[in-house]
């Protein structure tokens, strides 16, 4: 993206001489830091503890479903690993991980802005994400939680005798933190724009993280007063979920998952970004149908939010509403399929370059498609009743979840590294762990497709014999899957110290992140107030490359 730039006078600030990372090493100045880069960073570090303990949890049940025979741990121990997986995963890793590293780092600069619009709330944001993990890792070790990651009552309000209070609060905070982070998106984005910066020459990134910003703003605050509603049954007695209080035990059905599918997005959505930003770049083509992308990722924000009901096919909801969610569902597929087959038409003819952050794109596509077809078969209502709160469910939530929501941010990662560090890392081992992440996931979730359909229950500890093989090929795969994880978390750390230096732009791609005058970037992004003057994505033809 070509650029003019204003005088630094007339635009309010200057450059510093260092860059964000040497701009002060005290640990009390990153820890009162209102730099952007700095507080993304600082997320980057706490969800990878985060996803290395909900993957801890996620290795102890797949030795469990070693063998048929629960003779690894007890019913209620099973009960607790699959339910704090769940919530360490879901509220601490998935749904934080883009919008609160990449996004937060990459949202200002690639509007031309110096920081986000309000720096003490986005520092605030981590603060408070910290205290619900920090809450939700002393719930673990004073013996954690076990009524699984949705809370379902009346269970959770009255007879779980596990640490619910502690555990669903600290899901409360964790809200609380997505709240501020998105409304801190959506006032940058309108107001802080470059000039010449309109909404048709934006970053497909950031209509990505403007529609997810909407949901976290919209649907947040109803989980929010949905578990303070569970607690207060629970410690106070009130009768909001209880039959025997008088309560619906269905209303919280609603309630958790009038966000619950919402959140879905939350997680991919901004995955969905980053490769379009990877997918332009390494094609060295404008994206095809620019337009179409943008709007449809506002189409899945929106629809998102009235196909709550599929979760709850087999619940007391009448078969008509059942049928008008089937419907909505099938319809909130169609965003997704015009992403996919744009990314397709963009590649096409395309000057492809084979780097790591190609073999990410690949791996998310294939992973993608998987979940995204398999969820057709849920929407079908007749489909779902067999297929319900089976390990079918469990494999399609992974492939949407963590196939696709991960490898977007494994390859965004990757992408903007050099950016990020100033650093290179090594690319042969870039493709390695992109290979093994993506064959070590097909061979740990595509048995449990075929487990589901055979009938086998998810959230079970034991099972029939016959299951065994596809449990042991479940196992291994989980293996291999954790290994392509490690291996990212090794080199990259490695090339901070030992890595080349990163030129200003490795990948030849546009757009403003690149064109900073520094790598990794000054304190304030930009020397002066950037101009924008091009259209997103303006590649040279392909012989100039």
């Amino acid at each position: 993206m070509a650029i003019a730039e204003q005088d630094g006078n007339a635009s309010g600030y200057a450059a510093p001489e260092t860059n964000y990372i040497n701009n002060g090493y005290g640990l009390k100045s990153w820890l009162l830091t209102k730099d952007h880069k700095r507080i993304a960073v600082l997320y980057m570090i706490s969800i990878s503890i985060f996803f290395a303990v909900g993957g801890l949890f996620a290795g102890l049940i797949r030795l469990e479903l070693l063998t048929p025979q629960g003779d690894f741990s007890h019913s209620d121990t099973y009960n607790k690993l699959f339910t704090m997986h769940g919530v360490v995963m879901i509220f601490f890793f998935l749904v934080p991980s883009i919008p609160a590293t990449l996004g937060n780092f990459l949202v200002p600069i690639m509007i031309g802005a110096k920081d986000l619009a309000f720096p003490r709330i986005n520092l605030l944001s981590w603060y408070v994400y910290i205290i619900g993990g920090t809450l939700g890792v002393i719930g673990i070790l004073a013996g954690g939680v076990d009524t699984g990651w949705t809370f379902y009552t009346p269970y959770s309000s009255t007879y779980s005798n596990s640490n619910v209070l502690i555990v669903a609060f600290a899901g409360f905070l964790a809200g609380f933190s997505s709240i501020l982070t998105g409304l801190n998106f959506i006032v940058t984005i309108h107001t802080m724009r470059a000039p010449g910066m309109t909404w048709f020459r934006l970053p497909l990134f950031i209509w990505a993280h403007y529609a997810t910003s909407i949901i976290m703003l919209l649907g947040t605050p109803v989980i929010a007063i949905t578990l303070v509603l569970m607690m207060l049954e629970r410690a106070f007695g009130f009768g909001f979920f209880d039959p025997r209080l008088g309560g619906d035990p269905v209303l919280f059905q609603h309630l958790f998952w009038f966000y619950s599918h919402p959140a879905v997005y939350i997680m991919i959505l901004p995955s969905m970004g980053v490769m379009s930003e990877m997918i332009a770049c390494i094609s060295r083509k404008r994206v095809f149908g620019y337009e179409f992308v943008a709007f449809s990722s506002v189409a899945i924000a929106i629809l998102g939010f009235l196909v709550w009901g599929h979760h709850m096919f087999l619940s007391s909801q009448s078969t008509y509403a059942g049928m008008v969610f089937s419907v909505i569902t099938f319809l909130v597929a169609v965003p997704s399929a015009i992403k996919t087959f744009n990314w397709t038409a963009t590649m096409y003819k395309g000057s492809i370059v084979y780097n790591t952050p190609m073999y990410y794109v690949m791996g998310y596509l294939g992973l993608f498609l998987v979940g995204g077809l398999t969820g057709l078969f849920l929407s079908n209502m007749g489909l779902d009743i067999h297929l319900h709160d089976t390990y079918f469910i469990v494999a399609h939530f992974h492939y949407i979840m963590v196939g696709g929501q991960v490898m977007g941010y494994l390859g965004g990662m990757h992408f903007w590294w050099p950016k990020i560090s100033g650093k290179m890392y090594p690319e042969a081992l870039g493709k390695a762990s992109a290979v093994l992440v993506f064959l070590g996931f097909n061979l740990t979730f595509f048995p449990q497709f075929v487990l589901g359909y055979m009938g086998m229950p998810r959230r079970y500890h034991s099972y029939p014999d016959e299951f065994q093989i596809l449990n042991v090929a479940s196992t291994g795969g989980a293996s291999v899957l954790a290994l392509g994880y490690l291996l990212p978390g090794i080199y990259l750390i490695w090339s901070i110290f030992k890595g080349a230096n990163a030129p200003q732009n490795p990948w030849g791609a546009k757009g403003l992140e690149w064109e900073v005058a520094d790598t990794p970037p000054t304190t304030f992004n930009f020397e002066s107030t950037p101009v924008v003057t091009e259209e997103a994505y303006q590649y040279g033809p392909i012989e100039e490359h």
